[in-house]
């Protein structure tokens, strides 16, 4: 499997870290995308279609040597997709409804070279134990979770506090399901 780079088209600190762990030689590149879907799409297939059209503007500047990885994560709480909040308000909101429940994440994955495209999502399902306000307000002022979907990190202190337990993948957790994803680079791509 050493016969291939990998580029990550994210900018998402979190997972370019992830990609890293991985041991294949990484380049990362960005084309900003809005990542819009369909209303009628259903939300668990959310994170894949979106993964799908951010490869899009990437695919024609791949080598042959190349796999495009793009990614996209969701929380899903009661069927509804829970995203990015625009400001704290909204993030002490979201924590507010995760508090004392279950939630699902999904992350969608699209692996693109130029000979295929192979697609896939990785759920997760997280358990929160109740927080009470004075928490909320000390994750969301202390660690700004504005750019995270559901407004938390599960590798900050509010997954040390809050996370009771997970089913599934802690990595896709965070953004990206590393073994998921490996297996996928190995099984598609040798």
């Amino acid at each position: 499997m050493s016969n291939f780079k990998l580029v990550l088209g994210s900018k998402s600190p979190r997972r370019q870290a992830l990609i890293q762990e991985l041991g294949f030689p990484v380049e990362i590149r960005i084309k900003e995308v809005e990542e819009i879907y369909p209303d009628d799409l259903p939300a668990k297939e959310v994170p894949e279609f979106l993964a799908k059209l951010k490869a899009a503007p990437l695919q024609g500047s791949l080598s042959d040597d190349e796999i495009l990885v793009t990614s996209d994560t969701i929380v899903l709480l009661d069927g509804e997709v829970v995203g990015k909040p625009v400001d704290a308000d909204g993030a002490k909101l979201m924590l507010s409804r995760l508090s004392g429940n279950a939630h699902t994440v999904i992350s969608g994955v699209c692996l693109t070279s130029n000979k295929k495209q192979h697609g896939f999502s990785s759920h997760t399902k997280v358990f929160f134990d109740t927080l009470t306000s004075e928490e909320i307000n000390h994750y969301v002022d202390t660690f700004q979770p504005m750019d995270k979907a559901g407004s938390y990190g599960i590798q900050e202190w509010i997954g040390y506090i809050g996370v009771s337990k997970i089913e599934g993948c802690y990595y896709n957790v965070m953004g990206l399901p590393l073994h998921d994803l490996y297996r996928a680079l190995k099984t598609e791509f040798s």
